[in-house]
Order: structure tokens, then sequence, then C-alpha cells
């Protein structure tokens, strides 16, 4: 055992529950990157401070158990010196030891309960401030950072927090205390022997750290090999009927089969390398071990040490080396929390460039909903020299429909996420009932806009929470008022429990058309003086179209709304049409007017329409 005592070993396990998911994060940890450099663990320390209750109550117990784990070696002692002199003195002493072994109990669980709810609170925290901080961070951060690897630093790097927190530290310190502790009291017990065991054990460290790294470089490999059959695996089994469509069974097979056999070569070489340094630190325990059992003997006969000096001696002698065992193991817990503390603190770190000025001007109460664009430029980042607005200017007035169109890669959407504040533009402003956005607080300017987008996002939840999504003190009869509006009271009545059935997650078992007129809703219920038509109605069919389009033209009512769509057929009631390509506007009037101007809205509607737009 790698650990100080049995009991203790109990104690550091972890709950069977979830062991597929907890089985598929360590291996995950295990292939994340380490860092020598512990002080990257130096954030970490105002989320323990915070419960330092906690802390001190777990380094109390520790202290307590690892004084009755050495106090059991000087018991053993007594029993072996002095118990056997008489069955009074026996029962004395052996009743001692178990009063020490039971104090060890109580403060081990105690240490155990205290240190876990420790590593649990943190990780809760950790976890907290994480997606907190992520929710704030804006769109460009994710252009330049994958969400998975986002996710990851939120499940795995944090589960390695947990794993240093929550074991790996009271592990280490406690076996710090042991080795310190087992040291002393060797040194008291037989000065000559003890000058033996400090120099044999580099002999015992030596191989188990030379073939240790071997060995967990060739684990990883072995991982990555495994996976990398898996994943081929699921490629072919996601495109089974393509594989067995081209009679490519044979190349599959052969192709999986070549990868599980390149794995289990790599495995084969650590086996092989664990296997030799098993041996060799076999022999060197036993060796080294038989040798001071001699010398010890030897000290016995000629009476210079007592028996029960002899057992405490190796007991002491294993207390120390499975704690030099253990700190070897912890060390590269720790090394693997440094490298993950680096970089969620990185994440942490990450600043939005889209934020609350100091002191935010405040929107004009009550809203007008109107809207202004002067002189915009703008180009996405990565991406500075092909600009997605150039130049752009648009004046919407409150209450106004207005449609956006144009090929794509027009700007169009661009506008949208401009006005939503997601981005902020590189030369000239955006006016939101006379306010510009950089001067006023990015959560006021969205609470005064609803969107609905071609993808509806939705979540899992009823379609009661979903529609709350959009004002989440909405009342029943304001949802349901929201969800007759959009015409989608009907098929939420019908489904099995109304408005408090899940719809999956993402909202799967909806249709389509059933998503955006949920979605329609949402937006509805917010009461938002500007509605944000982004595409809503291109990935449906003609019948849904029709529903959904209904449902708009009684989402725009008094609204100020800017209308996204490549399908015309959809914008021809919008009081003003603005033709916008590469970046600017280039015609804007009524439909029967650009038509008839022979522009880029007249081809646009002539591909669309045929004759009837000519």
């Amino acid at each position: 055992m790698s650990d100080t005592t049995a009991a203790d070993a109990v104690a550091d396990g972890r709950p069977s529950a979830g062991a597929e998911l907890a089985q598929s994060l360590t291996e995950e940890a295990a292939r994340r990157p380490k860092s020598r450099d512990i002080k990257n663990l130096r954030p970490l320390w105002p989320f323990i401070i915070a419960h330092w209750r906690h802390a001190a109550a777990a380094g109390f117990f520790l202290l307590f158990s690892t004084s009755a784990s050495l106090g059991i070696t000087q018991a053993a002692r007594l029993i072996v010196d002095k118990g056997f002199l008489s069955a009074e003195n026996l029962d004395r002493y052996f009743g001692l030891g178990g009063a020490v072994i039971l104090v060890l109990a109580l403060a081990t669980a105690a240490r155990f309960y205290f240190i876990t709810v420790l590593g649990e609170r943190v990780v809760a925290d950790l976890r907290k401030a994480l997606y907190k901080h992520v929710l704030t961070l804006d769109p460009s951060f994710f252009l330049k950072t994958r969400t998975g690897e986002v996710l990851s630093r939120m499940t795995t790097d944090v589960t390695i927090i947990e794993n240093l927190v929550g074991s790996a530290a009271s592990i280490a310190l406690r076996n710090i205390l042991s080795l310190i502790g087992a040291t002393i009291m060797l040194a008291i017990v037989s000065p000559k022997l003890t000058l033996f065991v400090m120099l044999f054990a580099p002999l015992l460290i030596a191989p188990i750290f030379l073939f240790g790294r071997r060995v967990r470089s060739l684990s990883t490999r072995t991982q990555d090999r495994f996976a990398q059959a898996v994943g081929y695996a699921g490629e072919s089994l996601d495109a089974l009927e393509t594989v067995q469509a081209f009679g490519r069974e044979g190349f599959a097979d052969k192709r999986f089969g070549d990868a599980v056999e390149t794995a289990f070569r790599t495995s084969l070489q650590r086996v092989w390398a664990r296997s030799l340094m098993t041996s060799i630190v076999i022999a060197l325990i036993f060796g080294g071990i038989g040798t001071l059992l001699w010398t010890a003997a030897h000290a016995v006969l000629n009476n210079t040490m007592t028996s029960g000096q002899l057992v405490q001696f190796v007991m002491l002698s294993g207390f120390a080396g499975a704690s030099v065992g253990a700190l070897g193991e912890v060390w590269s817990v720790v090394q693997q929390a440094a490298g993950a503390m680096q970089r969620i603190f990185e994440l942490l770190a990450s600043k939005t460039l889209i934020a609350a000025p100091a002191s935010p001007r405040p929107l004009p109460v009550p809203a007008r909903g109107e809207i202004a664009f002067e002189g915009v430029t703008f180009a996405y980042p990565g991406r500075p020299d092909l600009p997605a607005l150039r130049g752009f200017d648009l004046r919407v007035t409150p209450g106004e429909t207005v449609a956006l169109v144009g090929p794509s890669g027009a700007g169009k959407s661009t506008v949208l996420r401009l006005l939503l504040r997601f981005y902020d533009p590189q030369a000239g402003r955006i006016l939101l009932d006379g306010i510009d956005l950089k001067d006023a607080d990015p959560a006021q300017v969205r609470a005064r806009m609803a969107l609905v987008a071609q993808d509806a996002s939705l979540f899992s939840g009823s379609a009661l929470d979903n529609i709350r999504f959009g004002r989440e003190e909405a009342t029943l009869e304001e949802v349901r008022a929201a969800a007759r509006a959009a015409e989608a009271e009907a098929f939420i009545n019908a489904l099995p429990e109304g408005f408090d059935t899940p719809v999956g997650e993402r909202a799967k078992t909806l249709s389509g058309g059933q998503k955006q007129r949920l979605a329609i809703a949402r937006s509805l219920v917010r009461n938002a003086p500007i509605l944000l038509l982004d595409e809503a109605t291109s990935a449906l069919d003609a019948e849904n179209e029709r529903l959904v389009q209904k449902a708009l033209e009684s989402a725009m009512g008094d609204r100020t709304t800017l209308v996204i769509a490549h399908r015309l057929a959809t914008v021809l009631r919008a009081d003003r049409i603005v033709v916008m390509d590469e970046g600017r506007v280039v015609e804007e009037g009524t439909h029967t007017a650009l038509s008839k101007a022979g522009g880029l809205y007249a081809k646009l509607a002539q591909l669309q329409f045929g004759v009837e737009a000519a």
C-alpha cells in the first residue's frame, strides 16, 4: 500500500457512483499537460480561505490522526517488551493499543469528512465562478477558444483540482508529517539503523522515479492509441450504411484492427517496463529489509536493542517508506493540478472587450425604439482586412419595420450583432434612443431587444420554462398570451402535460416550426420595444412558414422591427426594404419601387419571383 494505514486508504477512497464518468475524466486528466511551477496554484488560495473553518478542522484532525498512527508503534513496542511479562500487563497494553486505534479511526473519519467537504465546496465555488465569468465573455473570445476547451476546463481541469484539494493535499501533508515523525522516532529508537535506512532509501527511490516516468509516458501513448482505435470504430459505425453500401466492411475492420494492434504493442512496452521496475523494486525492498532485520536481530542478541524496539523500528521504517512512496505519487497529482489551475486561471483572467463603462449613461424611459447607425465600419477579429460593414448608415424610426436583404456576406447579420453589442465597431457609432451603445450598459441595451434567430436556441425543460426564458417573472397568463400570439398555444396544449411538458435537450421533441413559434413566444413575452428577426423562416416548409409568418406579423405590432430574410416573400409587408452589398447600403425603398428601379433588389426579386417582379 502506498499510504500510511489501511484505515487511511479506505478513508481516502472515492465513492463508486458515477465510476464510468470518473474513469473517463481520470483518463483525460492523465493526458492534460502538467506544470512543475506550483506557484500556479496560488489563485486557488482565495477559494480555500473562504472556507477556512473546514480547512482548520481538517488540519487539526490531520495532526491528530498522524500522531495516533505513530502512537501505534509505541503501543506495539510496549506490548512486546512488557505485555508478555504477565496476563495483567498484556491486557493493559493491548487495551492501550486498542484505544490508540480507536482514536486513529475517529480522527481519520473526521479528517476525511472535513477535507472532502472542503474539496467539494472549493470545486463548487470554482465551477460557479468559471461559469459566471464565461457568461460575461463576448463572442470574439469564442472565435479564438473552442467551446469544447472551455467545457474541458470546467470539467476535467476542475476535477483535477478537486482531487488535489479533497484528497491529494491531505495525503501529502499526512505523509510529510508521518515521514518527519517516523524519522525522529527512528533516530530515538536506533540512530545506527536509522542511518542505514537513510543511506538505503535513495537506492530504492531512484528506480521508482526513473522507471515511473517511462511507465507514465507509455501509459499515455497507450491511451492515445486506444482512443484513436475507438475513434475509427465510432466513425465507421456512425456511417455504417455508407460502409456497407460501398462494401468497405473489410477496410473498416482492418483499419480498426491495425489501430488496436498498435495500442497493444505500445501496451506491451508499458507492461515490460513496469514488470522490470517491479522486479527491481521488490529485490531492493526485500534485500534492504532482510539486511535491516539481520542487523537488528544481531542487536537484539547482543542486548543493545529490545524485541519491542525492533518491532517498533520495523513499523516506523514501514511508515517512512510508505510515506516516501505516497509523496512520489502525490507529486504527479500536484503537477497536474498546477497545470490545471494555470488553464483555469487563464480563463478567469480573460477580459471581455464589451463591458459597461464606469459610469454608464441611462437609456431614456420610456423606450422609443429608435435606432441609428452612423458611418459604421466593422471587421471581425481575425479578419481585420475584410470589413463586414464599410461606412454603414441606417436610421430606423420608432415602430418602423425595416427589412435587410442582400446576398450572403453582405453584412446583414452583422448589423444585428452590433446592435446587440456583441461587438463594437472600429469606426462610427451606433445609437439607441439617442444614446451611443458604448456609453450604455450592455445589459440595459439588450433588455430592450428580443431576438428570433434562424436556429431557435431552446433549452431542456418545459415549454413554459422556454417561454419564461424571455422574462423570468412573466405570469402564466402572460405566457399563454404570448404563445397564443405566436400561434404556439394549440400545439403546446396538445402536448401530454401542456405547458409543463418537457421538450427534451434543445427541444428535440419539437418540429422546426414548433421550435420557431416557441422562440417567437419567448420574444413576445419579453415585451421589448425592438424585435430582431434573423432568417426566422428560412429553414421551414411552406405550411410552417405560413404559421410562423402569421405569428411574426402579430409579434411586430407597434414594435421597431429589423428583419433579415433571403426569402423576399417574407419582407413584402415591411415599411422599408434596405438592400445591402459588401457592407454598405446600396438601395432602399418599398418592394414595388425597388423592383422597378432595376438594381440589385430587382435582380434578387427576378431570381425568386420570376416575371411577377419584373
